[in-house]
């Protein structure tokens, strides 16, 4: 019996023993390592076991409503990158261009400069008491200057000798009426001067070529050209053959874009010919009244040149015949325009000239030599820098300005 008692008192100390064991290995466990312990991490997982236990990750479960957000720094937020909004560029304000009638008298004071030596120079000369030899080569000198020619000049000066000696007193008013009625004839009043730009019954568009030198101010009496032409109740084709002068088709769009007028052009350098051919299909795609087309600056010693002008010519008449074939010429050069227009009109038929710069020079008999020398009348005069300062060429208006009041 007291063996009994001695086996169960072991077996109870021994278990408590064991028991004891167990709990301070836990407790070891859970407790931080003490100082200068070495710590033993486990070795890291391998990409791909990485990506495993990732995948293997149950999912976040979503915050319940009410609990508190964990503490921890706020999420920055990333900038939003401002994305540049083009601004619609509007289309340039369409002009109404001055009415072409009467244009010429409302630009009466632009031949301030013409005056002096030309109309009031001869009336200051027809006014002195004696005409005598002196003077009336005095006259004779002052209608040379004025490019009035050699044969119109001597005409002139017959005409007036007669008639002041049948005048006999010389009143300042007879004088005028006098000079203006002889300058007005040698200008002539007969001529068509009309712009044949209406279209054709077959629905073909008039045709109107501008030709010229580089320097005569040619596209832009195109552009101005342009202009008259929507005045007076054409729609218009503009066609920017002058492809070897840089920025001349920028500088012809620009004139068209100011009236609502459509411009064809090609590559800089490229085929004149070619530009003016697809202007005139263009014309009567659209219905147009009118293509104009403004052709290179070409220099009249370059054969070469003067020869692709009549190609352009050509090309264009395989539509239709030209309508119009307008000279520009500066009227400052003097006997040089009368060298270039003789040129010209050996390639082309010139219908009509336009004279440019009249309002800075003393140059206005240049209108009657030219005429003279053509054939072919004087159409439209340029007397300014403005975009209305091109006129439909009237005569007695013309010479009413030069002689003045």
């Amino acid at each position: 019996m007291e063996y009994v008692i001695l086996a169960v008192v072991i077996a109870v100390v021994a278990v408590g023993a064991i028991a004891g064991l167990v709990v301070t290995g836990r407790r070891r466990k859970q407790l931080p390592p003490r100082a200068g312990t070495p710590v033993v991490t486990a070795p890291p997982k391998a990409p791909e076991a990485a990506e495993e236990a990732t995948a293997e990750a149950p999912p976040a479960q979503a915050p319940v409503e009410g609990a508190e957000a964990p503490a921890g720094p706020a999420p920055v937020e990333a900038p939003v990158e401002e994305v540049p909004v083009e601004e619609a560029v509007a289309p340039p304000a369409v002009e109404v261009p001055e009415p072409t009638a009467g244009r010429l008298v409302r630009l009466r004071s632009r031949l301030s400069r013409s005056q002096n030596t030309l109309g009031k120079g001869l009336l200051t000369l027809l006014s002195r008491d004696r005409l005598d030899e002196d003077t009336w080569e005095e006259i004779e000198e002052t209608l040379l200057i004025a490019d009035v020619g050699v044969a119109a000049t001597q005409e002139l000066v017959d005409s007036l000798r007669t008639r002041v000696k049948v005048l006999g007193t010389r009143t300042p008013a007879e004088l005028r009426t006098l000079l203006a009625e002889e300058l007005t004839g040698l200008i002539g009043t007969d001529a068509d001067r009309s712009l044949k730009t209406a279209r054709h019954e077959d629905g073909r568009p008039a045709v109107v070529l501008v030709v010229g030198v580089n320097g005569v101010g040619k596209t832009t009496t195109s552009g101005k050209l342009g202009r008259v032409l929507v005045a007076d109740g054409r729609s218009v084709v503009l066609g920017a053959a002058d492809t070897f002068r840089a920025a001349a088709a920028d500088q012809l769009q620009t004139w068209g874009e100011r009236v609502g007028a459509h411009t064809v052009r090609g590559p800089e350098g490229g085929d004149p010919a070619s530009v003016a051919f697809d202007a005139v299909k263009e014309g009567i795609a659209e219905g147009a009244d009118t293509v104009l087309i403004d052709t290179a600056g070409r220099l009249h010693t370059k054969t070469g040149l003067m020869d692709e002008l009549g190609k352009v010519k050509r090309v264009v008449e395989k539509h239709g015949p030209v309508d119009e074939v307008l000279l520009v010429l500066d009227a400052t050069t003097g006997q040089n325009g009368l060298v270039q227009a003789r040129v010209f009109a050996e390639v082309v038929d010139i219908t009509g000239i336009v004279l440019t710069k009249l309002d800075g020079t003393a140059k206005g008999g240049i209108v009657i030599s030219v005429q003279r020398e053509l054939g072919v009348p004087v159409k439209l005069i340029g007397l300014g820098e403005g975009a209305d300062d091109l006129a439909p060429f009237e005569p007695a208006a013309f010479v009413d300005a030069l002689i003045g009041d």
